[in-house]
């Protein structure tokens, strides 16, 4: 995960200290994004929510809030959670063309049985802008 995090940083340092002058760093409250895919043997479907971004050319790096539909089978005994459940979840969003590549990292509240966690997933959405 820290390996993850220092090449990310070094991606967006090299793209932010680069000699182009159509690069912006902004930051908004939704982009447009629609991104589906797996974390913790489940799926997810998301938007972008809150975010600061950086765009050079046609690429468009996007670290920000996803809120989120995760869907997941509760294998438990006795009472169990609705398959669809709303969360928030955080990530990085890689955008190219239309074509979106996400990151996303959610938590699994603690429970009695399991401690709380972060879980890493990967999704591939559209971008309507």
């Amino acid at each position: 995960m820290q390996k993850l995090l220092y090449a990310v940083g070094i991606l967006i340092s090299g793209l932010c200290f680069s000699q182009e002058s159509d690069s912006k760093i902004k930051a908004s409250f939704f982009d447009g994004i629609a991104v589906a895919g797996y974390v913790d043997h489940g799926a997810f479907i998301n938007f972008t929510g809150p975010n600061v971004s950086f765009k050079n050319k046609e690429l468009k790096l996007i670290l920000g809030m996803l809120p989120s539909l995760r869907i997941k089978e509760d294998k438990s005994e006795g009472t169990k959670n609705s398959p669809i459940m709303p969360t928030l979840g955080a990530g990085l969003t890689a955008v190219y063309n239309k074509i979106a590549l996400q990151i996303p990292v959610y938590y699994n509240a603690k429970t009695t049985t399991q401690d709380g966690v972060w879980r890493i997933g990967v999704g591939l959405g559209y971008s309507f802008k």
